[in-house]
């Protein structure tokens, strides 16, 4: 019961490993995300209107689609007997919004003991914002990573992805499978109250750490830079940009031999990580002027080997063309039921013994809706002819 981004990831992901997922979906429109485009997946038959958006289909592979109104009494009777059959509910509706239809932990609990039931919201279920809508956006503002994102003389931005719904999800599919695990042993399931607030400030680590200890605010935006280490950070080359990291004494080192500069070593003002960080202003310069000079596959001819940290900026059309992604097996093409072959992002993980897979494409909306209610409530066909008549489901 999960829709956008945070709920459907952590969905995802259970369903990469094999768990069997229904997507519950509105009738009509669906999840949100169906409608947030260009781009779009074209469709093989112009009928089938625009197509798939790409936002959808990134997060919604290895599900069912059971498009329902749970508004309606019959409705939320059909996820009650779900409910019953399943390990695991997850939904990212505010806090008491499914109380209202008996669909919350409480009532779902007393129908089946063993039942997971994850929640998934922007502040939590309990606290003075618990009640407030959670976009990821807002939480990186409020929950302290925008201000550490950005260029150092420059505005607070937000991170590319979202991010914290991401890590949201991460969070709560962990947390799923250790409850899962909790209740082999005492056959009682739980509940899960994620929240994006809390997710996004353990993510600070570091940099949360060091305020924690420090007591002090934190320093800033620093672009590409660490603002514990240098030089790390990313250099103009004469065609785009490439990350150099002389993360210790050793490699800031190597990175001088490789860039012909072996008299830094010794410099007096960078002989120490220390120094270097104090003096950062000045070796940044020094190197740049220097990186400058070549093109970064000359640069990243020169660092191979070298045993230092290094890497190109690349955009993401050359990421999914970059040779180890390939050999990665991270591009996934699957045949959609009305949008034909489309590319994936595939599940990262490799396991020795297992194999987690793309088995299905994402779903179009009620694709599954007559399969769940036939073969898993076992609902006769005239029973799934009035809940269609009736709007309840489609």
């Amino acid at each position: 019961m999960t829709r956008v981004l945070a709920g459907p990831y952590c969905t995802q992901i259970l369903g990469d490993l094999g768990a069997e997922v229904i997507k519950i979906e509105h009738p009509v429109r669906g999840d949100d995300t169906r409608a947030w485009g260009p781009p779009y997946a074209p469709p093989k038959n112009a009928k089938d209107g625009l197509g798939e958006s790409a936002y959808f289909l990134a997060v919604n592979r290895n599900k069912k689609s059971l498009a329902l109104n749970f508004q309606d009494p019959a409705g939320s009777n059909i996820i009650r007997e779900l409910a019953v059959r399943s390990d695991i509910l997850v939904e990212n509706y505010l806090p008491g919004t499914l109380a209202k239809y008996g669909l919350d932990y409480c009532s779902l609990r007393k129908v089946n003991p063993r039942l997971i039931y994850a929640s998934i919201t922007g502040y939590g279920q309990t606290g003075p914002y618990s009640n407030r809508a959670g976009y990821d956006v807002m939480v990186e503002a409020e929950m302290g990573l925008m201000h550490i994102t950005g260029e150092r003389n420059g505005p607070p931005v937000k991170v590319g992805v979202a991010v914290t719904d991401l890590t949201t999800g991460l969070y709560t599919a962990n947390s799923i499978l250790a409850a899962l695990l909790s209740r082999a042993r005492t056959k009682v399931g739980q509940h899960i109250d994620a929240a994006l607030s809390d997710c996004q400030v353990a993510t600070l680590t570091n940099i949360g750490s060091s305020a924690l200890i420090s007591g002090q605010r934190d320093s800033g935006r620093h672009g590409t830079a660490h603002p514990s280490i240098v030089p790390y950070e990313a250099f103009p080359t004469s065609d785009g940009s490439i990350l150099l990291g002389g993360g210790n004494d050793k490699l800031y080192g190597i990175l001088c031999t490789r860039l012909g500069q072996e008299q830094w070593i010794n410099d007096k003002r960078f002989r120490t990580n220390d120094s270097r960080v104090e003096h950062r202003d000045i070796l940044v310069a020094m190197i740049a002027e220097e990186t400058k000079k070549k093109t970064t596959k000359e640069w990243l001819d020169i660092f191979d080997g070298s045993g230092m940290p290094y890497a190109a900026v690349n955009d993401i059309q050359d990421t999914f063309n970059h040779e180890h992604v390939l050999a990665r097996n991270m591009v996934h093409i699957i045949d959609h039921p009305t949008c034909g072959p489309i590319k994936l992002i595939n599940t990262p993980v490799k396991f020795s013994q297992s194999e987690p897979s793309i088995r299905t494409p994402p779903p179009t909306l009620g694709q599954h809706t007559i399969e769940v209610l036939t073969e898993i409530l076992k609902l006769s066909k005239g029973e799934v002819m009035h809940l269609i008549a009736n709007d309840v489901i489609a």
